[in-house]
């Protein structure tokens, strides 16, 4: 029997989210290096429907709200995965922030305009179009941040068919990677660098932070627990 089978950590979870997303870059680096720029986002931004241009951008903007909703929930569970999970977060804004001002990359909507002036691009209506600092993408290092957090944090739960809830998070990390083409706001190259971010920082803090911590009192600290700690006081 193996250390991890002792210590009842599955890898299931991280390998089915993981390998999928190595497959999807190498098709995405791939891509790249066949098609050229302007002709690939326009292979990959349509077509568009009535339903997806409803659809797709609530989608993209579940990044304004849930990374931080899901932080807070998860102290009533354990503090350890919390801090984990914002931990995570903070790093992947740390990384992607300068490398977008730093690269100040044109965002669809100015590139087409300046290399290929006749295409129109298919923009939905209502969506506020950026112009700049387009790589790499942080709404995509977002999703797959906090997807890929979750998954890593399954391998500590007796949950049944990890793998393919973890499979499930890969799967709604890239949809939410792939609205941004849809929306014109991203090139194919702005999601494989903004997928490699969130790679880095998560299995970063990860290595660093779950192995000093699993076992400690504060891992599995949760505010339930704080609330009975506090009745315990008031009530001597």
């Amino acid at each position: 029997m193996s250390s991890v089978e002792k210590n009842n950590v599955s890898l299931r979870p991280a390998l089915a989210f993981a390998i999928p997303t190595v497959l999807l870059l190498i098709c995405l680096g791939t891509a790249l290096l066949v098609f050229p720029k302007g002709e690939l986002h326009l292979m990959l931004c349509q077509p568009h429907t009535a339903f997806l241009d409803t659809w797709m951008p609530r989608y993209s903007n579940l990044v304004d709200w849930l990374p931080y909703v899901s932080v807070v929930i998860l102290l009533f569970y354990r503090a350890g995965w919390s801090v984990f999970l914002a931990g995570n977060l903070l790093l992947t804004t740390a990384i992607v922030q300068p490398i977008k001002h730093l690269f100040n990359a044109p965002r669809p909507l100015v590139w087409f305009g300046e290399n290929m002036p006749d295409i129109v691009l298919p923009l939905v209506e209502g969506v506020r179009m950026n112009h700049w600092h387009s790589f790499p993408s942080g709404h995509t290092a977002t999703f797959f941040t906090l997807f890929f957090t979750i998954s890593l944090l399954m391998m500590d739960t007796k949950i049944k068919a990890k793998g393919v809830y973890a499979f499930l998070c890969f799967i709604l990390a890239a949809i939410g990677a792939y609205t941004r083409i849809y929306l014109c706001q991203h090139f194919a190259l702005d999601i494989f660098g903004g997928i490699i971010c969130a790679f880095i920082s998560t299995l970063l803090i990860y290595y660093l932070y779950v192995p000093r911590t699993k076992n400690t009192h504060f891992w599995a600290w949760n505010v339930q627990k704080l609330k009975k700690e506090q009745k315990r006081t008031y009530f001597f």
